[in-house]
């Protein structure tokens, strides 16, 4: 595929619904295909690269228009501005997924050329397990949301390295952590990935985010647990925030 396309899931303008930033309007590019496949996904559309991707045309209608995969550089600038009126409605453009650091050819084209032609901060989230990507377009991201893979929630064995390289690269712009867990989640694990954030520095915040129950997926932690895990990763980092996915709950995209 030429590094001047991407393959895409969707293309919408909504309310950011996790981490730090809930309640910001933001228009989402989200890249098709990912490196996971964890058990909790709530996005399992953008697993596979579709033939077409989906573009919601007026926010919050769910009046869909299908486009042809892969997208060029300037499409995709010119859908992301398609959403920039009112004027200053929107807090930044955020790269989703699926994984956006698999496209890591085509963003650091994209990224340089939509800086010019959109005036917003670039919003990126990831998994964390691609650091070598990430160090390649670290300085054309402005906020990163990089999330900690627990092992009992993925089903996966740990990426604690992979974890604390990206982090270290992280730290160079705005970031904050975003681990997802589920009622399986063990104490020993989230502490693991505590004390990872913490040899890079305890102010970086963390937000504990419960697993929203969908399909398969339906064992939300306890009342109890989201106290302890609380408990145990304020014992050394600064900020720590359980947020729920909220996003669900107004049903939006």
């Amino acid at each position: 595929m030429s590094t001047t396309e991407a393959q895409i899931s969707e293309v919408f303008n909504s309310i950011q619904g996790e981490g730090l930033y809930l309640g910001e309007r933001q228009t989402f590019l989200r890249f098709a295909g990912c490196n996971l496949a964890c058990q909790y996904c709530d996005t399992p559309q953008a697993l596979t690269i579709p033939k077409e991707f989906k573009v919601e045309i007026t926010p919050g209608k769910k009046d869909f228009k299908q486009f042809t995969n892969p997208a060029t550089i300037q499409q995709l600038i010119d859908l992301a501005n398609s959403f920039q009126k009112p004027r200053g409605v929107n807090h930044s453009l955020c790269l989703t997924g699926g994984e956006p650091l698999l496209q890591v050819d085509f963003l650091k084209l994209f990224l340089p050329a939509l800086k010019k032609g959109l005036d917003l901060p670039i919003y990126l989230e990831t998994n964390g397990v691609l650091p070598d990507h990430l160090l390649e377009v670290i300085e054309l991201v402005d906020i990163i949301a990089l999330d900690i893979k627990l092992p009992s929630a993925t089903g996966l064995s740990p990426y604690w390295k992979e974890h604390k390289k990206a982090l270290e690269t992280a730290y160079l712009k705005e970031v904050f952590v975003k681990i997802v867990f589920t009622r399986e989640s063990k104490v020993q694990e989230l502490d693991e990935a505590v004390s990872l954030i913490a040899q890079v520095d305890e102010k970086i915040p963390l937000v504990l985010q419960p697993v929203t129950p969908h399909g398969p997926i339906k064992h939300r932690p306890n009342p109890d647990q989201i106290m302890a895990f609380h408990n145990v990763a304020k014992r050394k980092l600064k900020t720590v925030k359980v947020i729920p996915q909220v996003h669900k709950i107004f049903g939006v995209l």
